[in-house]
């Protein structure tokens, strides 16, 4: 056992190693409530925020990005405790906590109000944002998303139900196996976990382990993880506030958040439009990025296939 844990073990890696790996010439690191948040920021237009999930980072809308930066300004960050942000030093990693980051991201840039996409974790985030400043929000994308309440909406304050009983959560959660888990994070886990978050495995690729692998290894994250998912704080959605149009994507075959979650939300979000994606799992938006985000852009008012006269409506936020 012992040998089977020196083995395991993998230490952290400094930012400036990760830095040059994961960046590109869109990447900013901004002073944040005390964070060094790293956010990408491309195209111009009105904007759109687009949140992680658990486990992830910006990365995960790369194929999104380069489809949305050609009508709209998009900006993703890495949460703290995620990529390259790294973790945050009040260890502020409940939802209402992140809700506040990227409200705090927005006023930074300068932006007022904007559109809003977050996937799993991010997607909670998402809501979260809707529910308290709806007038801020110019609408919601929740893409198999937390969230949901724990049974059909008779009210319109919930508690959101808990999402977060896959295998990986449960071995965070575990007091023996977590303290080994900050030293002992083999490759192999990270690979598993994608084979449990993509429906087709095939599309997995060695590149794609080794990036979610190498960022939860940069300086503090693996510590920042335990914490976050050890000390999760309840929190409130009032389902009332959310008159913005309201997308739901869903993976039909998400093994961490079923589809009868993305049900409840329509469910508590009557005027919310339900897309579901037979052949995906749990994060659509990457498994499947033409078309999801197809779907995505028809619900912003964009037609790929028409040709417009008229200009799109540009905002001059400053990157």
């Amino acid at each position: 056992m012992l040998l089977v844990l020196l083995l395991a073990y993998r230490g952290e890696l400094a930012l400036e190693k990760l830095v040059p790996k994961y960046t590109n010439e869109n990447s900013y690191f901004l002073s944040v409530e005390g964070n060094n948040v790293h956010v990408k920021v491309s195209g111009e237009g009105e904007p759109i925020f687009l949140i992680h999930g658990s486990f992830s980072s910006l990365h995960t809308w790369a194929e999104w990005e380069k489809e949305l930066s050609k009508y709209f300004m998009t900006v993703s960050m890495d949460l703290p405790g995620h990529g390259l942000t790294g973790p945050d030093k009040d260890r502020r990693y409940g939802t209402a906590d992140y809700a506040n980051l990227v409200f705090s991201i927005a006023e930074e840039l300068g932006i007022k109000e904007f559109h809003v996409a977050g996937n799993s974790m991010g997607g909670g985030v998402a809501l979260k944002m809707a529910a308290e400043y709806p007038e801020k929000i110019l609408s919601l994308n929740l893409i198999d998303a937390s969230g949901a309440p724990a049974k059909p909406a008779t009210e319109t304050s919930t508690t959101p139900s808990r999402n977060s009983d896959a295998t990986i959560f449960k071995l965070a959660r575990n007091p023996l196996v977590n303290k080994i888990l900050l030293k002992c994070t083999p490759r192999l886990l990270f690979k598993w976990n994608l084979k449990q978050v993509y429906f087709d495995q095939d599309k997995i690729t060695e590149e794609m382990v080794t990036r979610y692998y190498e960022l939860i290894r940069r300086e503090g994250n693996r510590k920042a993880t335990l914490d976050r998912l050890t000390a999760q704080k309840p929190y409130e959605v009032d389902f009332g506030n959310l008159k913005m149009p309201v997308l739901i994507i869903w993976g039909a075959q998400d093994q961490w958040i079923p589809l009868s979650s993305g049900e409840r939300l329509k469910e508590a979000i009557p005027n919310a439009t339900l897309k579901v994606f037979e052949n995906a799992g749990h994060i659509p938006m990457e498994e499947i990025p033409t078309e999801t985000v197809m779907e995505y852009l028809h619900f912003l008012g964009i037609q790929k296939d028409e040709d417009y006269l008229s200009p799109p409506k540009f905002f001059s936020y400053a990157h």
